[in-house]
């Protein structure tokens, strides 16, 4: 007989060395996780790499852990771990999903998992920010270098007075630490101060103090009357609290929703620069955060922050007194009482076809008349904004002109003061800007001379300016005399900074139309999500502060004149001979907008097997129609961006649009097959009649015709609306009787309501009662139950004394018979032995005698002691 085979499955090979045996990582290729364990025992800072033999980025890896494990195996330990194998200790444990996977311990501390670019550099860096969490600030140069970083910084005073350390050190030691597992890119920077002189310089003078500095708002020192000092508490303080003006993104390369979740936070400036975690400095990075402070420098009074120009030494070169300068300026620019608080309002277009605004500046001012001892002048807020948009509305009619080329301006009287108003000038602008940004420098200018309030007619001297002064000027219109100093807080387009390293995510930098070309991969781009629309900063600038300042400048006004950027399909070349135009992005506006032809475009792509099937009768097409007045074109979505306006979902899309009639488009419809005579049909149906054609008598009396039937049908239309109306009011009177009839049910279900109220206050009370009754029913019972158990056990007992009777008294009558036998014979021995024997019988009778008197006297005793009973 055949018997079946058994499936045969061969073993796993046995693991061989991952890293060359002269290597200063320890390769444990079996997974001897138990002897990691034990190393790491005698060693201060440990990296374990934990690894499988198959993986890719494993094996990319590999060559970055030995360039850093050659750097710094003298301090650190360096240890792989085969994870893979299925008979090692670290694939029974350990459950990773993804390789490789980087811990790092430093002593009894970890692990800290390092998630950043599998790059020897930046593992480096992460592994030296392990070794030393804290860095030690000795002098005042070193501490204003801290703290000007961009990086949020955590600074706390010890004072080294005690043995080992001075009380609460380990615990802000261990917190850096904590903020290093907590946060990989390691934003946050620690830092520890000896001297009591510097601490005073950051308001540091108990010891075991920590301050965590923000350069745009009000730094902090940590409550310890709130919290308790604890590790834990002191990162997630600083995490919780802290600035970030700028921020790294860093993609690990897998599926991710790293820069989704970014971008829809709002409008983001990406900046791609080449940056080495590594170098001791860099300048194009100090003066990215250089601009990035002043964009976020909303508090003009400069009191939330720390005065930071005293503390450098003068003969420090740490110290540059361009700082003080920059701190001097900035509070001579920028004083309250005279930067008001302003906002943009934008009114409507005056006709459905112009493309002109009128665009106003609103901003909150103080008069110069009644004023009271003393005023406060407020930050801005929204309440005073609204306030303000408010008047202004109320207003609106005064600057609704079709074109004006002069500013007007107006005050309004506050809703809430008697001593404030709002200031609003207007101009017209057009759509491109242009007129906008070339008007002339001026400030705002309070008029002097006395204007009546809300139309009052009262010409005193302390009333409130009101009417158009068309010599005031708005501020700040001209792009080159905007501040960049807090935009950030004066524009409803507020910028998220970001920073890429361009040795690493270059590609991201080519989709957004960076040139591939370029030795110097500097790049920055505006992506704003929402409005589906991104700008590219010019490569031909370098990428410096002014440019930088430009860029958000021109992003930040109303009406933007940056470009939008378009992703173009550099393959095409275009030749004259063909008949059907291949469009790109450049050449969009060109060819479609600009042109005085009447244009049919295809959408298309390379993979779209049905729109390749449509280029013969779009050739015939082409051939068939005059050149001069139509032009037959395409282009390729896949490859190329398009305005969101004339975007599409299906392929192929054809869209036909009629010279002077560019923005009215019209569809091929999607039900209709799509061959040449339909498109001829389609196309001369809505093509433009030549406006050099003069209009006849026929052409009039065909337009009045027209015009008449317009008349008719719009006749119509209000004699359908009035009978909705009518039918609205009969529905309304119905309702309203509902509504009626409604309100009286609900009457009458109140009254039920209050009556089954008192039912049931009446039915808890007799409740109640019965409940009181049956308790006393109860307890009455019990007692009654406990009277009657006593009668049955008396009763019990009484039956059992009567049976003893009864056996006593029987026994005593036994007793008896057999005395009376036992006399007779006696009697007759007495007769027979009497002379030969007397004492005997006598002492037989006798200890008789005595006997029967003894039963007696039990029986009597016990009768008696039963009757007692």
């Amino acid at each position: 007989s055949c018997s079946r085979a058994k499936d045969v499955t061969m073993p796993a090979k046995l693991p061989v060395n991952f890293f060359s045996t002269r290597s200063p990582v320890i390769d444990l290729f079996r997974g001897q996780l138990d002897y990691a364990e034990q190393l790491r025992q005698d060693s201060e800072i440990v990296l374990y790499f934990f690894y499988a033999p198959w993986c890719g980025q494993s094996i990319a890896a590999r060559e970055e852990i030995e360039h850093v494990a050659s750097r710094l195996s003298d301090q650190v330990l360096f240890v792989a771990v085969n994870c893979w194998w299925n008979q090692g200790k670290c694939r029974k444990q350990k459950h990773f999903f993804y390789f490789p996977v980087i811990h790092l311990y430093h002593r009894s501390f970890g692990p800290i998992e390092y998630k950043g670019p599998m790059s020897a550099v930046y593992i480096e860096k992460f592994v030296r920010r392990v070794m030393t969490p804290l860095l030690y600030i000795s002098t005042r140069s070193k501490l204003l270098d801290f703290l000007s970083n961009y990086e949020p910084g955590v600074v706390g005073f010890f004072e080294f007075n005690a043995s080992p350390q001075p009380p609460g050190y380990l615990t802000f030691f261990t917190s850096a630490l904590h903020s290093l597992k907590k946060d990989y890119l390691g934003t946050i920077r620690f830092g520890v101060v000896t001297d009591k002189r510097v601490a005073e310089e950051i308001s540091l003078v108990h010891s075991g103090s920590v301050y965590l500095h923000r350069h745009a708002n009000t730094s902090l020192i940590y409550p310890k009357d709130i919290m308790n000092f604890t590790a834990e508490n002191i990162c997630k303080w600083a995490l919780e609290n802290r600035e970030m003006l700028i921020r790294w993104l860093r993609p690990h390369g897998g599926k991710s929703l790293l820069l989704n979740n970014e971008l829809k936070k709002g409008p983001a400036l990406l900046i791609f620069i080449p940056y080495n975690p590594l170098a001791e400095i860099h300048p194009l990075l100090d003066e990215i955060t250089k601009v990035a402070l002043e964009y976020h420098k909303c508090n003009k009074s400069q009191a939330a922050e720390p005065d930071l120009q005293h503390l450098g030494d003068s003969d420090s070169p740490a110290f540059d007194s361009s700082v003080t300068d920059a701190h001097l300026k900035f509070s001579q620019t920028f004083p309250i009482a005279k930067y008001p608080c302003c906002n943009t309002v934008v009114l409507p277009q005056w006709h459905s076809i112009s493309r002109t605004h009128n665009v106003c500046e609103l901003c909150v001012n103080q008069t110069l008349g009644v004023k009271p001892n003393k005023v406060h002048v407020p930050h801005c807020n929204f309440l005073e904004i609204e306030a303000a948009l408010d008047s202004f509305y109320l207003q609106e009619h005064t600057f609704f002109q079709v074109i004006s080329n002069t500013i007007e301006c107006s005050n309004f009287l506050s809703f809430y003061s008697p001593f404030s108003y709002y200031t609003a000038c207007c101009r017209t602008v057009n759509r491109h800007f242009l007129s906008f940004i070339s008007s002339e420098k001026t400030i705002f200018q309070t008029p002097k001379v006395a204007f009546s309030s809300h139309g009052k007619k009262d010409n005193t001297q302390f009333s409130i300016p009101h009417i158009e002064d068309r010599n005031c000027f708005i501020p700040d219109l001209n792009i080159s005399s905007m501040n960049i100093t807090g935009l950030s807080c004066r524009t409803n387009k507020t910028l998220n900074l970001y920073l890429l390293d361009s040795n690493l995510f270059w590609i991201y930098a080519e989709r957004l139309g960076a040139s591939k070309s370029t030795h110097l991969k500097e790049f920055a781009a505006i992506v704003d999500l929402k409005e589906e629309v991104h700008y590219v900063l010019d490569q031909n600038q370098s990428l410096v502060g002014p440019s930088l300042e430009n860029f958000i400048k021109n992003f930040s006004v109303l009406y933007s004149p940056l470009k939008r950027h378009l992703v173009d399909d550099p393959s095409v070349h275009f030749q004259e001979q063909h008949v059907v135009t291949e469009v790109t992005t450049n050449t969009f506006h060109e060819t479609v907008f600009l042109s005085a032809k009447n244009v049919l475009l295809l959408y298309y792509a390379q993979w779209c097997g049905f729109c390749a099937s449509l280029n013969h009768i779009f050739i015939q097409l082409a051939r068939l129609l005059p050149p001069d007045t139509f032009t037959v074109a395409r282009i390729d979505v896949t490859r190329n961006d398009l305005p969101w306006e004339f975007m599409t979902d299906r392929l192929p899309t054809i869209l036909f649009f009629p010279h002077q009639r560019k923005d009215q488009s019209v569809k091929f419809p999607e039900d209709f097959s799509v061959n040449l005579p339909n498109l001829l049909k389609f196309i001369l149906h809505h093509s433009s009649l030549s406006s050099s054609e003069p209009c006849t008598k026929e052409c009039l009396h065909k337009e009045s015709v027209l015009q008449q039937g317009h008349i008719s049908h719009l006749e119509r239309e209000i004699q359908k609306l009035r009978s909705e109306i009518s039918a609205l009011h009969q529905v309304h009177d119905q309702l309203e009787a509902q509504l009626s009839e409604a309100r009286r049910e609900e009457q009458r279900l109140q009254q039920q309501k209050h009556t089954l109220e008192k039912q049931h206050k009446t039915l808890q009370l007799h409740s109640e009662q019965l409940q009181a009754t049956y308790d006393q029913k109860n307890q009455e019972l019990l007692e009654m139950a406990e009277k009657l158990q006593e009668l049955a056990d008396a009763s019990e007992n009484l039956l059992k004394e009567n049976a003893l009777l009864r056996i006593l008294v029987a026994s005593k009558g036994g007793k008896l018979r057999s005395k009376d036998e036992i006399e007779e014979p006696l009697q007759s021995e007495q007769t027979l032995s009497e002379d030969n024997d007397i004492s005997l019988p006598t002492a037989t009778g006798a200890s008789e005698e005595k006997r029967i008197d003894n039963i007696d006297t039990i029986e009597t005793e016990h009768s008696s002691g039963n009757r007692t009973e």
